[in-house]
């Protein structure tokens, strides 16, 4: 089978870096799924594994990168019950498996859901990774009921214009919160509200005067999907007493939590491949999500994320792909189709 690996951390300029080659398809073990990949989405994750992947495997081996996937079920494990061949399915994988950049994959049924039956395979590619990070942080991590009133509380969405910003500005609406989000550039506002944001300010200028303006300069939740130190002392100002942030992507530097002590208030980390490193008792309940997900999809009430789309899914499209993303300029998601023939 065709698949697209990184044997060396190159900058993503270098051929190299992303490389075609062929490799084995796989049998389906236990709870496992064998999925013809029909559409992989990009997410920072791929860019920072490529990055530093000596950590994680032997220079000179290929690695296997991608974590977003949509595809057809091609054949199934012994112990599988959730799915059958023909089954058209949407999911993110494991880190401590192969990625899914290749033409089959296997996955754990327990980490997978039936994609949405009004997403096509591009549409529901872009989903699963930020969907799964955007719904833990809000619903798992800081306890946001999903079925609540509308009592006027606030969440503050830090990078809101990225894939698991978008899907959080459509989560938190669900949950009947007012949502705040930041964005830099009047695109990426404009996509914000598109997301359905109700309000929108600029997270390179003072966040808490902006707050202050807007009469809210305290709310009771925060989700930084950005950089976690470079906003930590903003975000022990404006986060309520008793108040929950959530956070996503590693500090840089130590940052003092301290600071949150006299508001008796709560961060707690997000990592959505958790479950799946770490075979956690409560593993399926990605599947249950992500159907979740789907429903709300068919009915509505979240739109797609995906911005661009590239063609055949090959290494010089995931390169272009990793370099977009490298940019940090990117605005909601972008997804490979298709194998060349």
């Amino acid at each position: 089978m065709k698949a697209i690996g990184s044997a060396h951390p190159l900058p993503i300029s270098e051929p190299a870096s992303l490389q075609d080659f062929e490799l084995p398809t796989p049998d389906p073990d236990m709870r496992d799924l064998l999925v013809r990949v029909e559409a992989v989405s990009v997410n920072p994750v791929d860019t920072k594994i490529r990055r530093s992947q000596v950590a994680a495997e032997q220079v000179g081996v290929q690695r296997v990168l991608g974590w977003d996937v949509a595809g057809v079920v091609e054949a199934v494990g012994a112990q599988v019950s959730l799915f059958q061949v023909g089954d058209e399915v949407y999911y993110s994988g494991s880190l401590i498996r192969p990625g899914a950049n290749s033409e089959y994959h296997l996955v754990d049924e327990r980490v997978v859901a039936k994609k949405p039956v009004s997403f096509n395979m591009a549409q529901a590619a872009a989903l699963p990774l930020t969907a799964i990070t955007a719904y833990e942080a809000l619903f798992d991590r800081m306890t946001i009921p999903f079925q609540r009133d509308s009592d006027g509380q606030a969440i503050l969405i830090i990078g809101g214009a990225g894939g698991v910003g978008s899907l959080a500005i459509q989560l938190a609406k669900i949950a009947n919160l007012h949502v705040i989000a930041t964005a830099s550039r009047p695109e990426s506002q404009a996509w914000c509200k598109k997301m359905g944001a109700d309000k929108v300010i600029d997270h390179t200028q003072s966040i808490l005067e902006q707050l202050e303006q807007l009469h809210r300069p305290m709310v009771e939740y925060i989700l930084n999907a950005s950089q976690t130190d470079q906003h930590w002392e903003a975000m022990c100002k404006v986060i309520k007493p008793e108040g929950r942030i959530c956070g996503i992507v590693d500090t840089s530097e130590s940052v003092d939590l301290n600071a949150l002590k006299s508001k008796s208030a709560t961060f707690v980390w997000e990592f959505m491949f958790t479950r799946s490193m770490y075979q956690t008792d409560d593993m399926i309940e990605q599947h249950h999500l992500l159907t979740r997900i789907a429903e709300w999809v068919d009915h509505q009430k979240i739109q797609s994320t995906l911005t661009e789309t590239l063609s055949p899914i090959n290494a010089a499209n995931l390169r272009t792909a990793h370099a977009t993303l490298e940019s940090g300029r990117m605005i909601g998601k972008l997804v490979l189709t298709g194998w060349p023939s």
